[in-house]
This record gives C-alpha cells, sequence and structure tokens, in this order.
C-alpha cells in the first residue's frame, strides 16, 4: 500500500527541498508527476493560490483545482480563503503568462489529491492504522488530514477511554497522531480511532501500584463519586467531594487496583486549578511496524464486561 503524508510532513525534507529550488527541480517534478509541497503566500481576486518556488519562479492553483471530491462538489470560497498561509501538497501541470506577461507554472492539489485518494485512501479499510494531523478541533471531535489534505473525522468518543469535554483536553492543531480506520461510509467519509492505540486496561493498570500517591485530571464530578483520569485509557474513582471541579490537577492515592472488576479506588490527596502539563501520547502498539489490526480487547481477561472493538 503506497502511503501519502498528511500535507506540511513533505515541506521540510531534503527532497521537496531540492526538488522546488530549482528550474531544473522543477521540471524533474512536472516530467515524473512528482508531489511536492509548498507554503501558500496569497490568494489573487480570481482565486488562485500563488506559491513561491525557486527564485524568480510562482506557482498558481486556480480555484477549480485546490480540492479533489470523490463525489465532484464544486470548491467552495472558504475552502480556498483557508489555505493561505498554509502548506498544501501540488502536482506541476502545466505553464502560463500571467496577466503581466510573466511565465508561471499551473499546479493542481486536486491532482495530488486524486493520486492519494486512488493509491492509498480508496484502498483502506477498517482496522487499518494510519498516520493523521490534526487540522481543526470541534466540540463533537477532530478533524484530521490523513494524506495530501484529504480529511477523516475523530470523534471525542473515539480519542480515547477516558471521557473528555472537548478534545482540546487531549489534541492540538499540528499535532501529529496515529489513528485506526473504524468506518468508511457510503459517500467515501473515512471515521477513525485513537483509543485502541492507547493500551488495554491492563497494560494502562500495570503502570501504576497499591499504594503510590501519582498526579491525576479530574474529569467528572458525578454525587457517587469523582473521576481521575490516571492515563488517556484509564481512570480511577475517588469519593466524592464538594471541594474538587472538574478540570482541576490532583494528587490521587491508589487505594486498590481490581481487575475482576476493571476499577481503580483512589482517595484524593490534593486538588488544586493549574494547567495540566500533557504527557505525550503513549501507543502500546509498534506503528512502524504494525499497519492493521482485526480487534482490539481493552477489559482483562477476568472482568465479566466485555469491552472490545472489532473491525
Amino acid at each position: 500500500m503506497n502511503v501519502y503524508m498528511p500535507e506540511g510532513l513533505l515541506y521540510g525534507t531534503e527532497r521537496n527541498k531540492e526538488l522546488t529550488a530549482s528550474r531544473r527541480g522543477l521540471e524533474k517534478a512536472a516530467a515524473e508527476g512528482l508531489i511536492l509541497e509548498g507554503r501558500v503566500s496569497l490568494c489573487d481576486h480570481k482565486m488562485g493560490l500563488h506559491i513561491e518556488l525557486a527564485r524568480g519562479i510562482t506557482g498558481v492553483i486556480p480555484k477549480e483545482e485546490v480540492l479533489f471530491s470523490p463525489t465532484d462538489e464544486p470548491v467552495k470560497d472558504i475552502a480556498v480563503l483557508t489555505r493561505v498561509g498554509k502548506t498544501v501538497a501540488f502536482k506541476i501541470t502545466g505553464v502560463k503568462r500571467d496577466d503581466g506577461g510573466e511565465c508561471v507554472l499551473l499546479l493542481s492539489r486536486r491532482e495530488a489529491q486524486k493520486e492519494c485518494y486512488e493509491n492509498f485512501i480508496k484502498n483502506l479499510t477498517p482496522g487499518d492504522i494510519i498516520r493523521s494531523r490534526i487540522t481543526h478541533l470541534e466540540n463533537f471531535g477532530a478533524f484530521l488530514d490523513i494524506g495530501c489534505g484529504m480529511i477523516a473525522l475523530l470523534s471525542i468518543d473515539t480519542i480515547s477511554v477516558s471521557r473528555i469535554s472537548h478534545p482540546s483536553a487531549r489534541l492540538s492543531v499540528g499535532d501529529v497522531i496515529f489513528t485506526v480506520v473504524k468506518n468508511i461510509d457510503a459517500g467515501g467519509r473515512i471515521f477513525v480511532s485513537e483509543r485502541e492505540l492507547l493500551g488495554s486496561w491492563e497494560e494502562n493498570a500495570a503502570l501504576f501500584s497499591e499504594g503510590q500517591t501519582v498526579r491525576g485530571i479530574v474529569r467528572s464530578v458525578e454525587n457517587y463519586g469523582i473521576f481521575v483520569e490516571l492515563k488517556p485509557n484509564l481512570a480511577g474513582l475517588a469519593e466524592y467531594r464538594d471541594d474538587v471541579l472538574p478540570g482541576q490537577c490532583a494528587a490521587v492515592y491508589i487505594k486498590s487496583i481490581i481487575p475482576e472488576k476493571m476499577k481503580i479506588k483512589l482517595i484524593i490527596i490534593d486538588a488544586h486549578d493549574a494547567e495540566y502539563e500533557r504527557e505525550p501520547l503513549e501507543y502500546f502498539i509498534n506503528t512502524d511496524a504494525v499497519r492493521h489490526i482485526d480487534a482490539w480487547t481493552y477489559s482483562p481477561p477476568s472482568c465479566k464486561r466485555v469491552i472490545e472493538s472489532v473491525f
């Protein structure tokens, strides 16, 4: 399977720099139909996107070449304007003269995306593990670039097992993460998940021991107790206290770890308002070697309640 990188990851590579830095490199890329990346400097009155390439050479992506849609949806102005200042993928499709008589390269992001779709995205199946880049966050989830600017959705309930109120609690725009393909609907829209890569209950619980006092973040305060996240895929329950609020940092004592009930009982030693420093995401799958999973089980074998994903 061919793998196409999210936009921005090719831009700083030596290969991309070499091909875009000279006329000869650009001619080679055009002749071989290679995908390059460049940063959009402006959008002109015709809705064309301008990219400065080798010295004295400008490339323009016409509006109709900004976006590929498997269903041939028209390109909206907002899809063009929001590319200004950002790095985009493109292929060189020709040469023309601008209004001032200067030669400019004709570029197509659409052709780059079409190649990505035909050779990579179209062949994805549920369970495939892919590299993704966060493009923007909404209350309901995160939109990801999974190759050449092609978008997939990571809904908030699939980011982790531990519940969060907004994706920004876990992710930031620009983050490069790994996800697993969850579903592809009839319209070709791709939905991905991350929690299957962040470890089972046992794998996360093995990082802690009874009697330890560790840090956590308060995720939910209920009348029957307080849920404190220890890891993205692991939370414990402490007794209710009226002086503890969601979002606070907490020092918690681990009272007991009970695999057969999939529970961790905690005692809150202290809770305070402070910015919680997120730790780098830890994947429990070797994403360099494993490209596909058929199923994932979160719950321990000794637990009667089974939590799993089948792809």
